[in-house]
């Protein structure tokens, strides 16, 4: 059957423009409950600190509300903790945000760009051995604990809104989700508690390229493995390490110009990372074909 419907101008069966209707449903389904439930989560969270966890839970609340809604059950989602599988990502989990961070606040440190600063901690050592220590605890405990509130996004991101785009055949899909990805993001931004550097429009576009570009990074791990659990697993550990230890170390009037999440240094490292693993790296094709497999065809999913 040919068809011109939407955005779908290849021809297609019966079969595949029911999967494509079906995805643009949940979709729907899934952004009429986001929104409010979104809503509810900034009011609420700029008021109690605490119930910023609810709010990192508004897309996984949203994505399991429409799977209940629509009955799509949660097959897809892949919750089975593969234990080969997750063994073969844990290092690039835990080393990529270090590594990313060595290179970007790295250089900012080395050049002066940025002040290093010891962070408060009960370790009583000279600067390198308290951040050491430091980021191996938070490579370990901080990633396990940041799993509570990465969980939540990550089921609706990555776990529903992800694939639901590329069944829908949504131009680009995961650079699509990481503009989404940021958009969520901004109201903190904007108002000045959330990685706001000195000029807000510069740290507003700073900010989508670098969530973007790291949304590229960890849908493409959530789809080549066909598990949810390494995007959790990534996205908290990011989280510890980048914000608790790297930030934490970073001090200065220009620090959220050149690093954190609307820093400069770190929106290219990642816009480097994203081309690199996208283009196929070895370990990334290594991992297999995941979701992938039977599930993306040849569409273009950047």
């Amino acid at each position: 059957m040919k068809t011109e419907k939407g955005s779908v101008t290849a021809d297609v069966t019966n079969e595949e423009w029911g999967k494509i209707r079906s995805a643009r449903r949940g979709l729907l389904v899934y952004f009429a409950i986001l929104i409010p439930l979104t809503t509810i989560g900034y009011l609420t969270a700029m008021q109690i600190e605490l119930f910023i966890l609810l709010l990192m839970w508004a897309p996984g609340l949203s994505a399991i509300c429409a799977r209940l809604l629509l009955r799509e059950g949660m097959a897809d989602i892949s919750l089975r903790i593969r234990g080969r599988q997750m063994m073969k990502t844990l290092p690039f989990i835990l080393l990529f945000p270090v590594g990313i961070g060595l290179f970007a606040y790295g250089f900012a440190w080395v050049t002066g760009m940025v002040q290093f600063v010891t962070p408060d901690t009960f370790v009583n050592a000279s600067p390198a051995v308290t951040f050491t220590v430091l980021l191996v605890m938070q490579m370990v405990v901080g990633t396990l604990v940041g799993l509570i509130g990465s969980a939540g996004e990550e089921l609706g991101w990555r776990g529903y809104m992800l694939t639901r785009l590329i069944d829908a055949r949504v131009p680009y899909p995961m650079l699509t989700s990481g503009i989404v990805w940021g958009l969520w993001h901004l109201p903190v931004i904007l108002a000045g508690n959330y990685y706001s550097g000195p000029y807000p429009a510069l740290s507003v576009i700073l900010f989508m390229i670098t969530i973007t570009a790291f949304s590229l990074i960890i849908g493409r791990l959530r789809l080549v493995t066909g598990s949810v659990w390494p995007a959790i697993f990534l996205h908290a550990s990011w989280n510890a390490v980048i914000q608790d230890v790297f930030d934490a170390s970073s001090s200065g009037n220009n620090a959220l110009l050149w690093t954190g999440e609307s820093g400069i240094l770190v929106a290219l490292a990642l816009v480097v990372a994203a081309w690199i693993i996208n283009k196929r790296s070895p370990f990334f094709t290594n991992l297999g074909g995941g979701w992938l497999n039977g599930n993306g065809g040849n569409q273009k999913i950047i």
